[in-house]
């Protein structure tokens, strides 16, 4: 939260930062994002079927965890591959 002033008696409101101050969201961390978010799928899978092999848990929640960790899994392979080959055909461009 921003710094926040005085408007009118009994309420307040945030200023906004300046611009500058602000660190710009780039390419880098939208992908760490991305890749956190993966992970944290894939282990809420992975605890999942742990739990329900113990003799715990539910099979339907299990099996939407694990299906939703391989559809995010999917997703982001398909988007490397994509990735992939936007740099290769960069790479045969001549200049």
């Amino acid at each position: 939260m921003g710094p926040v002033v005085l408007v009118e008696p009994g309420t307040i409101a945030e200023v906004a930062e300046p611009r500058a101050a602000r660190p710009a969201a780039g390419f880098g961390d939208a992908l760490a994002r991305a890749v956190s978010s993966l992970d944290a799928s894939q282990q809420q899978a992975d605890a999942a079927s742990a739990t329900l092999a113990a003799g715990g848990g539910n099979l339907h929640e299990t099996a939407l965890a694990l299906e939703k960790a391989d559809i995010a899994m999917r997703v982001a392979v398909k988007a490397r591959n994509k990735v992939v080959e936007a740099y290769q055909e960069v790479m045969r461009m001549s200049v």
